[in-house]
């Protein structure tokens, strides 16, 4: 999975590998962010913003906090802290 190309929904597969992997696990996390911060920059940078760009952008932000949240929980799990 690339930041740079389209989202593709995490198969069953990866997740349960990520389930049992905690650094494959980050690194979905990591890849998923990466793509949703390259969406949110298209939405940004879209030339007329509408309302439901401006809520997608909103949402998007939340989202990624959140994603950043389960890394940075992932990662203090994995150093031990």
């Amino acid at each position: 999975m690339s930041a740079t190309r389209a989202f593709s929904p995490v198969t069953d597969a990866e997740l349960d590998h990520a389930r049992r992997d905690p650094a494959f696990r980050q690194k979905l996390l990591s890849q998923n962010l990466d793509a949703l911060l390259v969406g949110l920059q298209k939405l940004r940078r879209a030339p007329r913003p509408t309302d439901a760009s401006a809520k997608q952008i909103r949402e998007g932000v939340e989202l990624a906090v959140r994603l950043a949240e389960l890394i940075q929980t992932a990662s203090n799990a994995s150093a031990g802290i």
